[in-house]
């Protein structure tokens, strides 16, 4: 069972991706608002992986991906983003994410990402 970190602005958002990553028999260790949460809480929880919203008030989800990098190169993210951010997905990759699926959450796109990303 994986331990997951879900990051995301929308409260709603980190519910619906939680309830598909516990369905799908992974273990959802913390959730974060922002980007400067993400960094506090990856500190501390040390997750196998990070779903992390691109557009997010504070820190936006690319720069906390940068800043994780920073504290464990090896760090496994799957960048989450609306449809139409296309070139914010292609920084996100640059920076290190690994995948990324779009909103809204479809189930077994994520859990395929997820076990990609896990098993790579």
């Amino acid at each position: 069972m994986a331990k997951i970190m879900v990051v995301d602005d929308a409260a709603f958002m980190r519910k619906m991706i939680k309830e598909i990553l516990t369905e799908g028999g992974h273990e959802v260790v913390a959730e974060a608002a922002n980007g400067e949460e993400a960094i506090s809480f990856y500190k501390s929880c040390n997750p196998d992986l990070i779903t992390m919203d691109i557009t997010m008030p504070e820190m936006d989800g690319i720069a906390a991906v940068k800043a994780i990098k920073q504290l464990n190169s090896e760090v496994k993210v799957i960048m989450c983003s609306a449809m139409g951010q296309q070139g914010m997905v292609l920084d996100a990759i640059t920076a290190g994410a690994k995948d990324f699926v779009v909103k809204p959450f479809q189930k077994d796109r994520v859990l395929e990402a997820v076990r990609k990303v896990l098993s790579a």
